[in-house]
Parts: C-alpha cells; sequence; structure tokens
C-alpha cells in the first residue's frame, strides 16, 4: 500500500466526517430494511469431516423454513435428513473425495441458500463438547488428528498432546479460512501452560519439543471475542524432517478469479535457486519462463537474470497473493550495462498491482462501487524492450522485510503475449440508500415473476481488449438468462436472470461463462462467482468478507411472488432508426403494497446507461419510456438492456405460516374441548403452543417496509441506420 499526502489524508478526512453527517442524519429520517429475505445458511457443527466417514451435522440460519435438502460442490458429498429432527443431516462423504474446502447450501422454502464452507481431510477428526477453558479442564488431543470447536467469549480453549523428543509437530487453528470469523491466536505451552510459541497471523506453529512429555495449546480470539459463529478446526500434526507442512485447505479471494491463466502446467518448470539476491550471484534463466519461488527468509530478494532483443514486449505474472498467502509481489526490471569498467543497472520496468477492473467500493458495502474487489497485490504487467542486451529481474515481497516464512510461495511466469480474460460475477447490491451500510449474502434465489441482476466483471491480460459475450446454462425450468455483453474497452457488464410467474420451486447447478473471438479462435471462458461470508447489516460495525463460491445453485420458489415486475408489453425486438426517439410500452404487476408515489429507473445495458432516469407511478398498470437515441449516440446494431431501481415494499414475511398456525390452533382447541379430565394439562399445554406459533408467525407477517432492487426482463433493441444512408 502506497502512502498518503498530507493534503490527501486531508482531503480524505473531510469527505468521511461529511458523509458520516449524511448518513446519521438519514438514518434519522429512514428505517427501512434493505433486500428482501433470502435464505441463509450461517453455521455447521461440526464444519468439517474426514474422508470415508460418515457423520451428523446440525446447522442454523436465517429464513430457512421447510428445509428438506442439503447439498454440496461435490458429488463426492451426500447429506440425508435425520428423521424427526429440525436442521438436522446425516453427511456421508466418499472414500475417494479429495481433501479441500467445499460450499454446503440448503434448499428452504425460499429456495437455496447461502452458502457454507465444510472442510474435507484426510485425518480423523473430533467435536470439542465440554467446557475446556482452564488448564485442568484442557481437552486431550492424539497427533495427527483435527478438533472442530466453538469459541466463548472472553475465553481461552486449553489442550494437551503428548510429543516425544525432536518429533516435529505442526499446530494450526484453521479459521479465516474457513468462513470462521474467529481470529486466532495460538499459543504452544509445557505442560504447565508455559508459553513456548505463539502465533498471531493464523499460520503454522512449527513445534519440534525438547522432551519427550505433555504439551499445552492454548487458543482465543485476538480481542476474544466468542459466538457460535467464531468456530474452528485445530489441526496437530507430526511432519517429516524439513517438509514443508500441510496447510489446512482454505476457500478462495475475490482477488484470486485471474489465477491460473489458461492451460497453465501445474507444475512449473524451474524453481529458484539461493542464494540469488545479489549481481555476483543471479540466476540465468531464458525467455519464456515458468519458475516456483518463495520468499525467504525475511527481506529475500530473488534475481534473475536473460538476454533479450530489442523490440521484443514481455508479459510478465506472479502470483502469490492470488494463493492464499498475505504477501504482496513487486518486480523490478533493470537493463544491464558496463561503464568505465564497472557494472551498471538502469530501471526498465516496475510492475505492481493488479488494479480492480472496477471501482470498489471505499467502505466494504454499496456505497460508491460493488464491495468487491477483483483486483490484486500480484503482478500482470508488460515489459518492452528497447535494446539488445541482459536484463535482470527481481521479484520481492512489499510486505516481507520482517516475514520469515518459507510457506509464502510464489510462480512467475514470463511469456510472450497470450492475449485472454477471466471473469467474476456477483449478485447486484443495494446502492447507498437512507443511510443504509448493508452488505449481504445473496443467493441466487429467484421469486415466481420477479429478475435479478448481476453483475460481471472483467480482468483482460496480455492485451486484449473485445468484447465479451455473457451468457448463462443450467437454469431451473422457469427461469431465463440474459447476459448484457461487455463491449470492448469496458470491464462491465450483466447478466438478468427472470423467473417466469408460474415458475414452480426448483433448483439446479448453473454455469456462467463469457465467450469472445480472439485472433482466428473463439475462446469460452467459465466466470467464478462471489458472495459474502456473511450478512453484514452494518458495515460500520463490522467489515464484510467477500469470497468467491466453488459452484452456483440457482433457485426459484413459488412460495412468495415478486413484489413487482415489469416488461415491455410485447415480447419482440424493438426497432427505431438511428438518431430517433424510441417509445417502449411497459407493463408493471404489482403484487404488494408500496411506499412513496413512484418508483424511480435507470438502465442497465451497453450504450443505454446514460438513459435519463425516469419513475413510473405506484399502481400505474401500463407505461412508456421513451429512449432518445440521438442524445444516447446509438450506434446502429442490435442491443439487450433491462431497467432497475429500488422500491419500498410492504412486505408480509411467509404469510402463509399464520394459515397454517390457525388451523394448528383450531385443532388444539379442538382436542383441548374433547380431551378427559386427565388429559387436560397436557391439551392446554398444546393449545398455549399453537397460540405461541399463531402470534409469532403474525408478528413475522406484519407488513415492514423493505427496500430492495427490481430489475425488469430484458429489452432487445435493433437500431438501424438512416434510410439516407442504407
Amino acid at each position: 500500500m502506497k502512502p498518503l499526502s498530507n493534503r490527501v489524508r486531508t482531503d480524505l478526512t473531510i469527505r468521511i466526517t461529511t458523509f458520516l453527517i449524511l448518513v446519521a442524519s438519514t438514518a434519522v429520517c429512514f428505517s427501512q430494511s434493505v433486500c428482501l429475505p433470502a435464505p441463509r445458511l450461517l453455521t455447521l457443527m461440526p464444519m468439517g469431516g474426514q474422508v470415508g466417514t460418515t457423520l451428523d451435522v446440525t446447522l442454523t440460519g436465517e429464513h430457512l423454513e421447510d428445509v428438506s435438502a442439503m447439498i454440496f460442490s461435490s458429488p463426492k458429498i451426500t447429506a440425508k435428513p435425520v428423521p424427526d429432527t429440525e436442521n438436522k443431516f446425516t453427511l456421508t462423504i466418499a472414500p475417494d473425495a479429495a481433501a479441500g474446502v467445499y460450499d454446503v447450501r440448503v434448499v428452504s422454502r425460499l429456495g437455496i441458500s447461502s452458502p457454507r464452507a465444510f472442510s474435507v481431510g484426510q485425518l480423523p477428526e473430533s467435536t470439542n463438547t465440554v467446557a475446556n477453558q482452564s488448564l485442568e479442564k484442557a481437552t486431550p488431543l492424539p497427533v495427527n488428528s483435527i478438533c472442530n470447536a466453538v469459541m466463548k467469549q472472553k475465553a481461552i480453549d486449553y489442550y494437551t498432546f503428548e510429543a516425544k523428543k525432536d518429533q516435529r509437530v505442526a499446530v494450526e487453528c484453521a479459521a479465516v479460512g474457513i468462513d470462521s470469523k474467529l481470529t486466532p491466536v495460538v499459543i504452544i505451552g509445557d505442560a504447565k501452560g508455559r508459553d513456548l510459541l505463539v502465533n498471531r497471523t493464523g499460520g503454522i506453529l512449527n513445534f519440534t519439543p525438547f522432551e519427550d512429555g505433555n504439551y499445552v495449546i492454548k487458543v482465543h480470539d485476538l480481542t476474544y471475542q466468542g459466538t457460535p459463529r467464531h468456530f474452528y478446526r485445530l489441526a496437530i500434526q507430526e511432519v517429516a524432517g524439513n517438509d514443508p507442512a500441510p496447510r489446512h485447505p482454505s476457500t478462495a479471494t475475490v482477488s484470486s478469479m485471474s489465477w491460473p491463466p489458461a492451460n497453465l502446467p501445474d507444475t512449473p518448470a524451474l524453481q529458484e535457486i539461493e542464494p540469488n539476491n545479489d549481481s555476483p550471484k543471479v540466476q540465468s534463466i531464458s525467455l519464456p519462463c515458468d519458475i516456483a519461488g518463495s520468499f525467504f527468509p525475511a527481506a529475500d530478494v530473488d534475481t534473475f537474470e536473460f538476454s533479450a532483443k530489442k523490440g521484443e514486449t514481455w508479459w510478465v505474472e506472479v502470483a502469490s497473493e492470488r494463493l492464499g498467502l498475505p504477501t504482496d509481489p513487486f518486480v523490478l526490471v533493470q537493463k544491464v550495462g558496463i561503464k568505465e569498467g564497472r557494472e551498471t543497472l538502469t530501471d526498465l520496468a516496475e510492475l505492481y498491482d493488479i488494479k480492480s477492473p472496477v471501482k470498489v467500493s471505499s467502505n466494504g458495502y454499496s456505497y460508491d462501487g460493488p464491495p468487491y474487489n477483483s483486483g490484486s497485490p500480484d503482478v500482470l504487467g508488460k515489459v518492452e524492450i528497447k535494446e539488445d542486451g541482459k536484463y535482470r529481474l527481481q521479484v520481492r515481497d512489499l510486505f516481507g522485510g520482517t516475514r520469515n516464512e518459507p510457506d509464502n510461495i510464489y510462480r512467475l511466469i514470463v511469456r510472450k503475449a497470450q492475449p485472454d480474460f477471466s471473469l467474476s460475477a456477483w449478485a447486484v447490491h443495494m446502492t447507498l440508500r437512507n443511510g443504509d451500510r448493508a452488505a449481504f449474502s445473496k443467493p441466487i434465489a429467484l421469486r415466481a415473476g420477479g429478475s435479478i441482476a448481476i453483475e460481471v466483471v472483467v480482468i483482460r491480460r496480455d492485451g486484449y481488449d473485445g468484447d465479451i459475450e455473457l451468457g448463462m446454462e443450467g437454469l431451473p425450468p422457469g427461469v431465463t438468462a440474459t447476459g448484457l455483453k461487455i463491449p470492448a474497452g469496458k470491464s462491465v457488464g450483466h447478466i438478468i436472470l427472470t423467473a417466469d410467474e408460474d415458475a414452480t420451486h426448483r433448483v439446479a447447478a448453473a454455469q456462467i461463462f463469457g465467450k469472445a473471438n480472439i485472433g482466428e479462435k473463439v475462446v469460452t471462458r467459465a466466470c467464478r462467482l462471489a458472495s459474502m461470508e456473511w450478512p453484514v447489516k452494518d458495515a460500520k460495525q463490522e467489515i464484510p468478507s467477500p469470497r468467491l463460491v466453488a459452484n452456483i445453485p440457482v433457485s426459484v420458489t413459488d412460495s412468495e411472488l415478486a413484489s413487482l415486475s415489469v416488461a415491455a408489453k410485447e415480447e419482440k425486438v424493438w426497432e427505431a432508426e438511428e438518431g430517433s426517439k424510441l417509445k417502449i410500452p411497459l407493463q408493471a404487476t404489482w403484487r404488494e403494497e408500496f411506499s412513496g408515489t413512484a418508483v424511480k429507473f435507470k438502465t442497465y445495458g451497453h450504450g443505454f446507461e446514460k438513459t435519463k432516469e425516469f419513475e413510473i407511478p405506484l399502481k400505474a398498470e401500463e407505461h412508456e419510456v421513451e429512449l432518445d437515441l440521438a442524445a444516447l449516440k446509438v450506434e446502429p446494431g442490435d442491443y439487450t438492456i433491462a431497467f432497475y431501481g429500488g422500491a419500498v415494499t410492504k412486505y408480509r414475511y411467509n404469510p402463509g405460516a399464520v394459515d397454517a398456525a390457525k388451523e394448528e390452533l383450531k385443532k388444539a382447541e379442538a382436542a383441548l374441548a374433547a380431551a378427559p379430565a386427565d388429559q387436560q394439562t397436557e391439551a392446554k399445554a398444546a393449545k398455549t403452543a399453537a397460540e405461541k406459533k399463531l402470534k409469532s408467525a403474525e408478528a413475522a407477517a406484519k407488513p415492514k417496509d423493505i427496500v430492495d432492487i427490481v430489475v425488469s426482463k430484458p429489452i432487445h433493441i435493433s437500431v438501424k441506420k438512416k434510410l439516407s444512408e442504407s
């Protein structure tokens, strides 16, 4: 990270202060919630299992009525509901399942839930269910095992293990990479609990005992937080010799969406050879190259020397942060010369971060951009050779001055241009409105009759700058997807998903892709989906944590219909002459009550982004929108657009539950009236329980102001050349 000037700091302070004042003033005036309820899976216990085993897991979540299935991102893990229990499943992990982190979701009344990480490993596992917050109550753990646990508030968890002299043991507390809110501090102590080794960064503790005996592991949160969401997996295993300690698999960061390049071999062709830090000991290479290296020891600078000719252009890519490591690679390329018998080095290129393709929100929620960052501290840039000669390329970690971590590896690739692209996507979030600071995890769970927008961004590789057509396949029946392409030279496109009004409750595994003409080939690339790990209702109090998800399930539910549907009155291609005004009649279907007097709409779609905002009055079944093609400077061609806006609906949550509760109460009252004297107490208790259930359902179904994004069905437009120019 580059230091800020005093002027920038002062300007930033003024902006933040002004923003906070605005937020505070608007929050007083408005109290709407944002985003209609969506099914969210919050916790699993245990949150992992060993290959080839069967285990029971218990889940918690939000808006998870009528949970019917549990679905994993791998067919090697299956689940069945435990009979006569609520939110409990029996999992079976196949013997040939690969170790790793998978996404698990549940299917409920409202459709597919947000994902939660589930880990699969080779070691035997246990779940800690006893209080172990003191040395005397420490939980014994065998070496080569994993323990699943949940951290309590203001607590330190104690474990003990036996180890022999000179037996190398690796201890790791997996938390951040498995969706936990825990920031783990891990301490290894002697039998009396006296500290021997400490790790506060979530890494591995390599411990070699000085004598046979019992040793202690202490685990706590960095700030001593503790809730059911502060779970962890404590792994302890023996490591042979100087082998790298095995790390717990983790989820992928959004920044990793651009790695790896297409067709990259699993294993690099070369390995960096130490020492190679200074001029006499540089490592000679030839281009192109693919090298594996490590930012080790601390302040390591790996230097490679190669020959190049005038006019050559080489693309340099370094992956390290995108491998899940806390690093910030930097590349310096220098021309090697001789002056007065002495070696000289002239800087040719400095390569820093991979910039985000779009402006990212400055505060973690949708204030002035999306709360997702597809950029990376890794390197992707070009080097243009100005003259024949020898050159040196240095790789270093800008954070590595004091970090002595052999596991902080990197991969360096120097290649001729291979134009390509990588895609990532996310469900569109509500931009700041009325002081909102929410950053929700948003599963692709549609209501019948509704549409949602998915934003797709591109990282362009090695100079590719053309159009990218977007698409989606594998959707459930009754759901369609329309891609609004990423135009040449741009970074953003959209996919509009629409559920038919008569669509029924379904779930399907979908795929998002981008297609482009690169040279003489048609190239198709899969798109990764991002989501928030947790629903954050106030990002001022909690920083949102986004990540990539492993697969893209899509659901539609008929339990609730979309509160408002907007579409062109006719489903056709709307034709217009270049420079004319195109009028499109819209049809609105209102299914709930709304606040205000109208809903304002803007426009998605290349060529039409600057369409003037327009309003559809509340309850208006028809509205005509006029598109001024001359003012928009729309050139002849085929276009797809969609309108979007925010609407405040009087939302009623699960009114069907009220009807069901009323029916249950009627039965309880009838049973009480017919019950003999010796069964009156039990019947009265059943009636009281039914009354409480009805009261709870009625409270949930009471209309509440909720702001949500309304997206129209896509509209196809064909702009023709003027007749005089035909």
